[in-house]
């Protein structure tokens, strides 16, 4: 009798686990989908159909090289000019300044393809990445053989450019001309960089680390670079071709 009441006892506490574990994974996954956002809190910046917000960096029109080709914003170099054959092309989102957001698109580019999404963008006489924080976009592998020259972390691919660099061991990045999804999230209290379903990096913006990064690295001759608590969206043109898809913003 003393065996079987035993063997009952460890039944029920089996019983009382598993109850218990289930009910704590449903907790979490109704928290996780009360957390996820919903739809009508993005605003497209980009949805497929139109280029309505869009224009160059410290210009008044969208340049003729970026385009719409199958529902995808094409940055075409087969219609530079022969006045400007290399850069100046950059673009904003600017019917609207954003200062704390989670951003979300899709992107490719060709092999040796280099391009970047930067933030809090102000116009003036600068250039972008002199003020706006950038996320890289880049194709590591093929830049490198076709330049035949090394980067460095803080270069290639999901880096908040010359100043964090992105842990590798997370790093998922497809073959040039695939697509990408890449997720920017920031707050003053903390920056997320996100590539293919993975976080790359996080850090504290105007801490004491971003501080000293800024004045030990590229920008310590670039005053104004990252002072800015909004602005624009914007894409860089890096003399490559480029496409993008689905760019939506929700604010935070």
């Amino acid at each position: 009798m003393k065996k079987i009441c035993t063997i009952l006892s460890i039944s029920v506490l089996l019983f009382s686990c598993k109850t218990e574990k289930k009910n704590e994974t449903s907790t979490n996954e109704v928290a996780q989908e009360e957390t996820s956002p919903s739809e009508d809190e993005w605003i497209y910046l980009f949805d497929g159909t139109t280029t309505d917000g869009w224009r160059s960096y410290n210009g008044e029109d969208l340049p003729p090289q970026w385009v719409i080709e199958d529902g995808v914003l094409t940055f075409d170099t087969e219609k530079r000019t022969e006045a400007n054959r290399k850069g100046g092309n950059d673009i904003i989102y600017a019917a609207e300044e954003f200062d704390n957001f989670e951003l979300a698109w899709e992107w490719k580019i060709p092999e040796g393809g280099n391009s970047g999404m930067l933030y809090h963008v102000k116009e003036g006489n600068w250039g972008m990445p002199e003020i706006s924080p950038e996320y890289q976009m880049l194709d590591d592998l093929g830049w490198e053989a076709i330049n035949n020259a090394k980067l460095e972390e803080w270069q290639k691919t999901g880096a908040d450019y010359a100043m964090h660099v992105p842990d590798v061991s997370q790093k998922i990045t497809k073959p040039a001309g695939e697509w990408n999804t890449s997720r920017v999230i920031f707050t003053p209290e903390k920056v997320e960089h996100w590539l293919n379903g993975k976080k790359l990096l996080s850090f504290v913006p105007w801490s004491e680390d971003w501080e000293k990064r800024k004045s030990e690295g590229k920008w310590k001759d670039s005053p104004k670079y990252g002072t800015f608590k909004s602005g624009y969206i914007g894409f860089q043109d890096h003399d490559s071709p480029l496409w993008l898809k689905n760019i939506k913003l929700r604010k935070l």
